[in-house]
């Protein structure tokens, strides 16, 4: 069953998720680097630069700088596709894992603490 928000409703959960982000210990990651991280532990593998590049609809150097931080972070890591060495594999690591059920979590507990 879809979740339905008023206005006012959805924009206090997303401040109220960013509030949370810069407070906990959790990395605050840009929107863009949100939406790489979450396409690529939702949606299934593989992943490469260029298909994150074109599913985005953003350049090649954009994802590469966000995967760079990322990385530095440990949530995703990147290896030589060993059938085309053309291509970069962006793969999913434990820490990234943990780090997206975490935000999982934090989405559910902020949305149930939202007033009617």
């Amino acid at each position: 069953m879809p979740v339905e928000l008023k206005p006012l409703q959805s924009l206090t959960l997303l401040k109220n998720l960013a509030l949370t982000q810069v407070r906990d210990e959790m990395h605050d990651l840009t929107t863009r680097q949100m939406a790489i991280l979450l396409t690529i532990y939702l949606d299934p593998p593989p992943h490469t630069v260029r298909a994150l590049a074109l599913h985005l609809g953003v350049s090649k150097p954009v994802i590469t700088r966000a995967l760079d931080s990322m990385g530095a972070l440990e949530l995703v890591s990147r290896h030589r596709d060993e059938k085309d060495r053309r291509n970069v594999l962006i793969k999913r690591t434990v820490k990234g894992a943990l780090y997206v059920e975490s935000l999982g979590d934090l989405v559910i507990k902020t949305a149930k603490e939202l007033p009617l």
